[in-house]
């Protein structure tokens, strides 16, 4: 696969990383063999850029990545987070950023990554409680430790990115972009290029609803719950999405390949991470970096949009509180 560097970090992964969330959390049961033998199947394929996060599962996530990336840790980039405050039984119940949390929650990750060292250590959330300064300073000290190799975080403001960098120089950051979230647009683009920061995408297919694809969800799946996936709200965006599809078909792509060829030429320092359970649909995936869109390409995806638009939050009010602070 095409390689892209993270800003410039001279971190350099492959142009699509895998996000490995959706193996063992969020997302309903999983079948834990068929998500190892993916994992190895994508480093096959060309895929060096693996996303987990100790809170996944909570924590069967980085065990899952650990053991299928153990026999190849030399030709991977694995990245990890902290920020989450844990209750019993792992249920989330808040963010901390502690210096003393975070040194913890490194150790555990390593143990269970059954690594010396992490890639990519991103606050998963910011903590209003603890200073960003004494964050990236405690990061800062993980590095020169030789526990950490490069410093992210996740849904930060432009204002908190840019303190945490005059610290601790940031590799990347991870937030929600795709064609139905272009918050980042604004403020954070922008800063980034100023900054020299790599830019990671999660949720680049809309958590499944961009594939055109998605049929009924379960009850245990989060998006369920989500406000974009109910209501007159998702009679909206199947309308979008519906419209994106005829315009992906008359170009001979699917639909997440439009999606992801989309975000691949907004910048290239940007790596999005989609996430899957299933071969054929990585496959497809990795496509999309084959995929050049050009100006009249990007323009007509712009008007399709344009004319139908997305409708709902991207979460409930709860989670929308712990973003861009």
């Amino acid at each position: 696969m095409k390689k892209r560097t993270l800003g410039q970090s001279g971190l350099e992964v492959s142009a699509l990383g895998l996000g490995c969330m959706g193996m063992s959390w969020a997302y309903g049961p999983s079948d834990r063999d068929q998500c190892l033998k993916l994992l190895r199947d994508a480093v096959d394929l060309g895929v060096t850029f693996f996303d987990t996060a100790e809170v996944y599962g909570p924590f069967t996530n980085e065990e899952l990545v650990g053991e299928a990336l153990k026999p190849v840790r030399n030709q991977v980039v694995i990245a990890t987070k902290f920020g989450f405050k844990l209750g019993e039984p792992g249920h989330l119940t808040g963010v901390n950023s502690r210096p003393d949390h975070i040194r913890e929650v490194v150790d555990a990750s390593l143990k269970r990554l059954k690594i010396d060292e992490i890639d990519l250590l991103y606050q998963h959330r910011v903590d209003p409680e603890v200073p960003i300064e004494d964050v990236a300073g405690t990061v800062g000290d993980l590095i020169t430790a030789g526990k950490v190799k490069h410093f992210g975080l996740s849904e930060a403001s432009a204002v908190t990115i840019r303190k945490a960098h005059a610290v601790q120089k940031v590799t990347a950051l991870q937030s929600e972009y795709s064609l139905w979230t272009r918050d980042p647009e604004a403020d954070i683009l922008p800063t980034l290029e100023e900054l020299g920061i790599g830019f990671v995408p999660y949720s680049p297919l809309g958590r499944g609803f961009l594939t055109g694809t998605l049929g009924e969800l379960a009850n245990n799946d989060f998006r369920a719950q989500n406000p974009r996936f109910t209501g007159d709200a998702k009679a909206q965006n199947v309308r979008a999405v519906d419209a994106l599809k005829a315009l992906a078909k008359s170009k001979g792509v699917t639909p997440a390949q439009l999606a992801l060829a989309w975000l691949l030429a907004q910048k290239p320092w940007i790596v999005p991470i989609p996430g899957t359970r299933h071969l054929d649909r990585l496959q497809e995936n990795i496509a999309s970096a084959e995929v050049d869109l050009t100006a009249t390409d990007l323009k007509d995806i712009e008007d399709v949009i344009a004319q139908t638009g997305f409708a709902g939050d991207r979460y409930a009010a709860a989670s929308l509180a712990m973003v861009n602070r």
